[in-house]
């Protein structure tokens, strides 16, 4: 709360610091709209992150790669005015941080335009000079190694789990290492084994953010559609805590035979007007009929001679 009894006071990555410090486990869901957005903020989640998993849960592209920063813009936007304590993180997508200039500019366009409070960066040691850009900007950066969809197709394309072997191991804790010396204030670990997790988290001061990594990250995020059961494809390190898609169906089926049989809408969705008035607008009330009555000929005019 702020000062002002009452009023919500949105967080930041400050507070985002003490809730690690404290041991407090930190959940953050995605969210690409305003209905959700103010769900998820009302239900108390400290973190959404508009991901650019908006190109394939939402506008149905095959991969992240073609989400462009109009699309991320108009999403993040969408979900900031839907919150009001949640600190909102936008996804930079593909090719819009390769230099720590663009990166500065398309960063600034999510915090000034679309009311971001921090950004998401994919890669490690790779992107580390952009993150410290970015930081000393004031621009704060979640990092993100593992499994990086955008590099999808220099990681051979087929989604897989990463760091499994010796030198691939060695890599991501390179890579977890530099994220945080560059400035990051947390950390994604997509796709990694749980081992590997447990000893990059231990290693750094700075939390990590799980999504099939384990049970030993200083915190887990989900994909909303995957959490709520939206979607036909339901990944393994996800879990359903709700069945929409179903409720969606039934729901939908329900309406059509409602609408099939004529029972919707019924007298409960329908509004109705005083008769009265209705007669007086169409002309059908009782001053209207003894006017016309009063305006009629006595006698039938005829058009000729007898």
């Amino acid at each position: 709360m702020s000062a002002t009894e009452g009023t919500v006071r949105r967080l930041t990555v400050s507070d985002i610091g003490r809730m690690y410090a404290d041991g407090e486990r930190i959940p953050m869901l995605t969210a690409y709209d305003y209905p959700t957005a103010r769900i998820l903020d009302d239900a108390g989640i400290p973190m959404i992150l508009v991901g650019d998993s908006l190109g394939q849960v939402v506008l149905g592209y095959e991969t992240t790669v073609k989400v462009t920063m109009t699309e991320m813009l108009h999403h993040t936007r969408a979900v900031v005015r839907g919150t009001k304590r949640a600190l909102v993180i936008g996804d930079m997508p593909f090719l819009t941080y390769s230099t720590p200039e663009e990166a500065t500019e398309n960063a600034g366009r999510f915090m000034q335009d679309a009311g971001a409070q921090a950004v998401k960066i994919e890669g490690g040691v790779r992107s580390a000079r952009i993150t410290e850009a970015l930081v000393k900007s004031g621009v704060p950066v979640m990092g993100h190694i593992g499994w990086t969809p955008q590099s999808q197709h220099g990681l051979g394309g087929k989604v897989k789990v990463q760091g499994k072997s010796r030198d691939a191991a060695r890599a991501l804790l390179s890579d977890a290492i530099a994220v945080q010396q560059a400035g990051a204030f947390a950390i994604v670990l997509e796709l990694v084994p749980e081992q590997l997790s447990a000893v990059i988290t231990s290693r750094l001061t700075i939390p990590t953010i799980g999504i099939g990594a384990g049970p030993h990250c200083s915190g887990q995020v989900q994909v909303i559609p995957d959490m709520l059961g939206l979607g036909d494809f339901h990944p393994k390190h996800a879990r359903a805590y709700a069945d929409l898609q179903g409720t969606i169906a039934d729901a939908t089926k329900r309406w059509m035979a409602d609408v099939t049989a004529g029972t919707f809408p019924g007298p409960a969705e329908t509004v109705r007007m005083d008769d009265a008035t209705l007669d007086e607008a169409l002309g059908r009330s009782a001053d209207d009929r003894a006017s016309a009555d009063a305006a009629a000929p006595a006698y039938i005019p005829l058009d000729r001679d007898l």
